[in-house]
């Protein structure tokens, strides 16, 4: 079930990306293209950031864990999952147990916007789930 914005998300420490996401911007990515492919753009988009450190990633599972050094300190799960043949799905949620009084979720929703972005543009966009 979909859940509706409130006046409280500004303060949400986390932001996820899913395919019924009431927010369009965080409406899950489909690429078409192979699951390996973009299993290694989503690994080179993290590796190549000095800021960013891959703890783990679990190829068999599709799922990548990244740690952020610099402020936001975060903890990134990336999520790649074959759809069909030829289209793959990219999620990712971003949480942080850092407090900001003007709140937290814009500037992860920003970072998940930005990864979108650099995937965007290394592989050919399917679209997004309607």
């Amino acid at each position: 079930m979909s859940q509706k914005k409130s006046i409280f998300q500004r303060f949400f420490k986390e932001c996820e990306t899913r395919d019924d996401h009431f927010d369009d911007d965080l409406k899950s990515h489909y690429y078409r293209t192979s699951f390996d492919k973009v299993f290694q753009a989503v690994e080179e988009v993290f590796a190549k950031s000095p800021e960013m450190e891959i703890v783990s990633k679990s190829k068999e599972r599709g799922e990548m864990a990244i740690r952020m050094k610099k402020s936001p300190k975060a903890f990134i799960v990336a999520t790649v999952i074959q759809v069909r043949p030829f289209e793959t799905a990219c999620d990712f949620k971003v949480s942080s147990d850092k407090f900001s009084l003007i709140g937290l979720y814009p500037t992860l929703k920003r970072l998940v916007l930005q990864f979108y972005a650099e995937l965007d543009k290394k592989l050919p966009l399917s679209g997004k789930k309607k």
